[in-house]
């Protein structure tokens, strides 16, 4: 019996050193084509790849503070009270750019309207490279084939997740690759770009009025004015620059702020020195929008700053790095600057 006992505690010693060695795990699940993200336990992330047929690229969803609360919107995967129903293409965070050898990557879904009229390209998972969980990061690598409107591929899309996680904080570091294949791929200075989320409703700003937001092939989007009870956004960037000032403006990072499920947050999309384009253009509207773009450089700046019509050589490769951080609380400009600078 003590033999048993001693067995018996050491196997529970060594599941729990094996459980405290992966506190942050990954799950790959491929019958729902997801990679679901846990920190202790707890749900964060999963990176998705639904197909085509219901998402024309692979995204970030939902995705989740330290306290549990979702900062990303539910509709149209999973509808939530009283959100807005406007952009379907916005869904959890994305990477992709609305003019891509004439291509809009970025405004296609299964709910295109008549108003956008393409020709629009698709970004379709081809892998699970490699995946590890682990103590204080886990890490996940993915590629996806950038695909014009005959299914041709123009990019490969090599991009390496990795997430952390503490008692207040949750990251996630992207790192995407790519190369384009057999021409030369321009993406034409334009509004529609590059990473992005889309957020709840809490963590938008106070709406006032109704806008009309027009895209660069000039359609246009009506968003109304809603109700703005326990809306509590506001954006900040590392130039001291707030609200709705800050689309067109280029800073190192913009921070959200709000409460969402009575959890304050801040949330901080940071750029990287090594990026094409640093420090990018903001692409940050108060209904939910929160998007960097470096390669917007003229229509962001309303023409002030010369196009940059950035383009890849055949067979040759970039690289963006960008970090998410959503800390539980207040995160003060200071402390952001330190990490900025790791």
């Amino acid at each position: 019996m003590r033999q048993l006992l001693i067995v018996l505690f050491v196997s529970a010693s060594a599941t729990y050193t094996i459980a405290q060695s992966n506190r942050i795990q990954l799950t790959h699940d491929e019958a729902k084509k997801q990679v679901s993200v846990t920190v202790d336990g707890k749900p964060f992330t999963a990176y998705i790849y639904p197909g085509p047929t219901v998402l024309k690229k692979p995204v970030l969803y939902p995705i989740r503070s330290a306290g549990g609360n979702f900062i990303t919107r539910g509709w149209p995967l999973d509808p939530r009270p009283d959100e807005r129903i406007d952009h379907p293409h916005h869904v959890g965070m994305w990477f992709n750019y609305g003019d891509v050898n004439g291509h809009d990557f970025w405004n296609n879904s299964t709910e295109v309207g008549p108003e956008h009229k393409g020709p629009f390209g698709t970004i379709v998972h081809t892998g699970v490279k490699s995946m590890k969980s682990g103590k204080d990061v886990a890490e996940l690598t993915v590629t996806a084939d950038w695909l014009d409107k005959d299914n041709k591929v123009m990019i490969q899309e090599t991009t390496t997740y990795e997430f952390r996680g503490t008692a207040t904080d949750r990251t996630i570091d992207r790192i995407t690759t790519l190369k384009a294949v057999d021409k030369d791929v321009l993406f034409k200075d334009n509004k529609e770009g590059m990473i992005a989320l889309r957020m709840a409703r809490q963590l938008e700003q106070p709406s006032t009025k109704p806008e009309v937001f027009t895209d660069a092939q000039g359609v246009a989007t009506k968003v109304p004015v809603l109700n703005n009870a326990g809306v509590t956004g506001l954006y900040h960037s590392s130039e001291g620059v707030e609200g709705d000032a800050v689309w067109g403006t280029r800073a190192q990072w913009m921070k959200l702020t709000g409460t969402v499920g009575g959890e304050a947050v801040s949330i901080v999309l940071m750029d990287h020195p090594k990026n094409v384009g640093y420090p990018t253009y903001w692409h940050a509207r108060g209904y939910g929008l929160f998007a960097a773009n470096p390669l917007g450089a003229s229509v962001m700046s309303s023409g002030k700053a010369p196009a940059m019509n950035y383009t890849l050589p055949a067979g040759k490769s970039v690289t963006f790095r960008h970090k998410l951080l959503i800390r539980s609380g207040n995160l003060p400009d200071s402390a952001l600057n330190e990490i900025t600078k790791q």
